[in-house]
């Protein structure tokens, strides 16, 4: 169905080296499966020089795989949910929390 996350979403990250923080989703990438977080995967490319440019570093930002963070619900708390799908009373369809009797996320 593809990756539940959404830009805009606080996330915290559940595996890897990273593991334990916590950051708003600046950009999705269903097609890698990958979720870029702010502030976190920041990497320096160093660029070689050619006909078109200078060379020098370059700031870049990894892609975290979608499997590798989870929703937070309660940011006080730090509490994490996974995601479902489900209809409202308009039928419209809606992400709910699973951790949280599925409730729905705004």
């Amino acid at each position: 169905m593809g990756i539940r996350i959404k830009t805009g979403d606080i996330v915290k990250i559940i595996a890897g080296s990273n593991k334990g923080q916590t950051g708003k989703v600046t950009k999705v990438n269903p097609s890698e499966n990958k979720v870029f977080v702010e502030g976190i995967g920041n990497r320096t490319r160093h660029m070689r020089a050619n006909m078109y440019r200078q060379g020098g570093k370059k700031e870049i930002q990894i892609g975290i795989d979608a499997s590798n963070v989870a929703l937070v619900i309660d940011e006080k708390a730090g509490k994490t949910s996974r995601i479902g799908y489900g209809k409202d009373k308009d039928g419209k369809t809606v992400r709910i929390a699973r951790q949280a009797n599925n409730r729905e996320i705004k």
